[in-house]
């Protein structure tokens, strides 16, 4: 990935990796010696590995250096993929939290994910999980969103049209929510 004539002042990484200690260490170390600064992140363990998404700020002379260094993490067994960030407008979205519980079964997410993006609504945040259900052997899906929404589309209308998905569907719009508000996210 080479650097454009456009200054960049933050970079988007993706990254898995085999959980071990010591891992977010060796990124951030990497970042640190190359001038980025470590902004923002997400990161869990799932399944045995570890993964994230992180903004990173970085001087444009520093840049292809801290590119060049980040793809040197492979050595490791960090898998990366850098995008450049790009300027967000959302003069014509409002935010909004979503929980959302039901039954689980095949192509829920699919079929939440389809009703949301027919209706113009972007997935800011999603944290989703399946539980034992109390008292019973079914499992129980549970989805904890930030969503981006339309200013003209009712909360009633998305939530009534989210409820058609399935009879067991469950779900719970609050408007103004914050990243803070999904659960498993810091505060």
């Amino acid at each position: 990935m080479q650097k454009e004539e456009l200054t960049v002042d933050h970079l988007v990484v993706t990254l898995v990796a085999p959980d071990k200690p010591g891992q977010v260490e060796r990124i951030s170390k990497c970042i640190a010696e190359h001038g980025g600064n470590w902004l923002e992140s997400r990161m869990s363990r799932m399944a045995g590995q570890f993964a994230g998404i992180l903004k990173v700020g970085v001087e444009a002379e520093k840049y292809d250096d801290l590119i060049k260094a980040l793809n040197g993490l492979s050595a490791h067994g960090i898998r990366m993929l850098l995008a450049e960030s790009v300027v967000e407008t959302t003069d014509t979205t409002r935010m909004i939290s979503m929980e959302l519980v039901g039954n689980d079964r095949p192509g829920i997410v699919r079929d939440i994910t389809r009703l949301l993006g027919g209706q113009n609504v972007n997935v800011e945040h999603l944290i989703t999980d399946v539980s034992p259900a109390p008292m019973s052997s079914e499992l129980l899906f549970q989805a904890k969103a930030v969503l981006g929404v339309p200013q003209d589309l009712s909360l009633d209308d998305l939530q009534m049209a989210l409820e058609t998905l399935a009879d067991d569907l469950m779900v719970e719009l609050v408007l103004g929510a914050k990243e803070s508000s999904v659960s498993g996210y810091p505060s």
